[in-house]
């Protein structure tokens, strides 16, 4: 049932409050592909507008662009991870204390050697 295509484009725009323009941007980009109907129109589905919530919270809490979402889908998918779980996800890895320990990343200097800077992800 989540994957049917149910909603055409401007029952998305209007739940979602954004212009129908911007999910066929998100279409040509390949970050959120509706089905189609036999006349070609966009028809989303249940996951569909989980995707879209979360590219909505990228772009206007997170300041992440397309690119940057492409590559979030792609780790998503790659962990196989399902559009109902995605705000689960995130909630838990955004309410952890210090992120850096999280990614457990730090930057190396020349020949290997550990800097004493570690990357801050935060601004």
């Amino acid at each position: 049932m989540n994957n049917k295509p149910l909603y055409p484009i401007s029952v998305l725009a209007n739940l979602l409050n954004i212009h129908q323009r911007t999910l066929r941007i998100y279409d040509e980009q390949k970050i959120l592909v509706p089905a189609r109907t036999l006349k070609n129109r966009r028809l989303y589905s249940q996951n569909d507008i989980e995707k879209a919530k979360l590219i909505l919270y990228f772009t206007k809490n997170l300041a992440l662009n397309l690119s940057g979402i492409k590559i979030v889908f792609g780790l998503l998918e790659e962990f196989e991870i399902k559009p109902s779980d995605y705000f689960e996800l995130i909630n838990k890895i955004a309410n952890k204390k210090d992120i850096d320990e999280i990614l457990n990343l730090e930057k190396t200097a020349k020949r290997g050697r550990k800097s004493k800077n570690k990357i801050n992800l935060r601004r």
